[in-house]
């Protein structure tokens, strides 16, 4: 089965990348909010990072999907392939501090789990989280994620995996 552009929720559109994505994603790589994920990043880093995002779409057939909320982008959540041959990352970030605590992150993240497992067929996911982003790694486990004893990839040494599977699996 084919990957969905866009998924809707009760409250959310989550769909690809789009050049009026910039101005949030920038705000968002320039904050201390992008510390878990090696930033904060100037506006030319946060642009080929958007750029990444929505060419993996491109390269991989699936990526990263925007979160639209009262049709603002709030972040963006989703699987991302930076290697092949390896299980794809489930990934999730909420932008601004303003979306916090409203379980957008979960509502996001659920739709997406849904779609790749379920209608997509897809086996299973990873996630990587920083040991210390406690909000994450609370969130992971919501969502039914498996905390791994497996080692921290090179460029995220201080990763803990989390591992979701196919119900049944």
């Amino acid at each position: 089965m084919t990957i969905a552009p866009t998924i809707s929720t009760a409250r959310l559109t989550l769909r690809q990348p789009e050049a009026g994505d910039f101005p949030a994603y920038a705000g968002y790589c320039a904050s201390d909010r992008a510390r878990f994920v090696g930033g904060p990043f100037d506006a030319v880093k946060a642009f080929e990072k958007l750029a990444a995002m929505a060419g993996h779409w491109v390269l991989r057939g699936f990526g990263r999907y925007i979160i639209e909320h009262k049709g603002a982008p709030v972040g963006h959540v989703g699987p991302l392939a930076l290697e092949s041959g390896q299980d794809p990352e489930m990934t999730w970030t909420l932008w601004n501090e303003t979306s916090e605590g409203k379980g957008i992150a979960k509502e996001a993240s659920a739709a997406v789990l849904d779609h790749l497992l379920q209608d997509a067929q897809w086996a299973g996911l990873i996630s990587r989280v920083d040991a210390q982003n406690t909000p994450s790694r609370r969130l992971a486990e919501s969502l039914g994620a498996t905390l791994t004893d497996e080692a921290a990839p090179s460029w995220m040494p201080t990763a803990v995996t989390y591992r979701f599977l196919k119900v049944g699996v």
